[in-house]
């Protein structure tokens, strides 16, 4: 027993039951019993690593989670995501990060990371970074590919969150382990991770039950939904990120005047 995480993951099942999600968890007795492995993880909601460790926890197994350095810095958040020994990734700086990641894998922990960095507004799998493939090859333990599908009808970009009793069907999905020597192509073998994982969500989808009204927003296009497409929701990414950069920009120029001001 943890004393942050195990009382965090009793309050996370609790809320679960609470929203009366209803759970489809398979693929457990793929997990290794012990040792490290990169658990690589699709990203379409803010609760996929909740969700997806659930399934982990199944076979008494904790997921250290790679999270922006940003979460760490929020008031109690950053408490618990540090007592539950979850790594922060400094974006300009993610070498360190990296490092630690590489050092728990080979202590024997599972690491979660998401391939696509940031949520996929399509639900469709984005491109992979190939981050994860080489965290693995370098600490000498295998990646997991875990799919979960329903999690964006819960909280996700773009629309507003519904955390009350939803009754929202959960696909988790655990795939068999994939090995990563150190002499394989990183990215060769990244194609092979989305590859498997694109199988697995496809299954996922397929068995998920028929969404209909407003929940169309949350299905792709080519499955009869609204949501973006990948290109579009590719050029939605860069507005976002042109704005943010116009908005570091703005506050670095005030930053500097009033610098300026100040001075004698």
């Amino acid at each position: 027993m943890e004393p942050v995480y195990t009382p965090v993951v009793h309050f996370a099942r609790g809320l679960f039951a609470a929203q009366g999600l209803r759970f489809q968890r398979t693929g457990q007795e793929a997990i290794p019993q012990t040792g490290g492995g990169v658990v690589a993880i699709n990203h379409i909601g803010y609760l996929d690593f909740a969700l997806a460790g659930y399934a982990f926890k199944d076979v008494g197994r904790l997921v250290r989670f790679m999270a922006k350095k940003e979460v760490f810095d929020m008031k109690g958040v950053g408490s618990l995501m540090r007592g539950m020994k979850h790594i922060p990734v400094d974006r300009s700086a993610g070498a360190g990060a990296y490092r630690e990641a590489v050092a728990a894998l080979q202590r024997g922990e599972l690491i979660g990371v998401f391939p696509e960095a940031t949520i996929s507004r399509s639900f469709e799998l984005k491109e992979f970074k190939t981050g994860a493939v080489r965290m693995a090859q370098e600490a000498g333990v295998p990646i997991i590919p875990t799919i979960v599908w329903g999690s964006q009808r819960i909280w996700t970009k773009d629309h507003p969150k519904k955390l009350g009793r939803t009754g929202v069907p959960i696909i988790v999905t655990v795939g068999r382990p994939i090995e990563a020597p150190a002499d394989a192509d990183p990215a060769q073998l990244t194609e092979q991770l989305k590859a498997e994982m694109k199988q697995m969500l496809d299954r996922a989808k397929a068995q998920y039950p028929p969404m209909t009204g407003d929940d169309l927003a949350f299905l792709p296009k080519a499955l009869g939904g609204t949501a973006p497409t990948v290109d579009e929701a590719a050029e939605m990414e860069e507005q976002e990120r042109q704005r943010r950069a116009a908005r570091k920009a703005e506050k670095a120029a005030k930053a500097a005047k009033k610098k300026g001001s100040a001075q004698p």
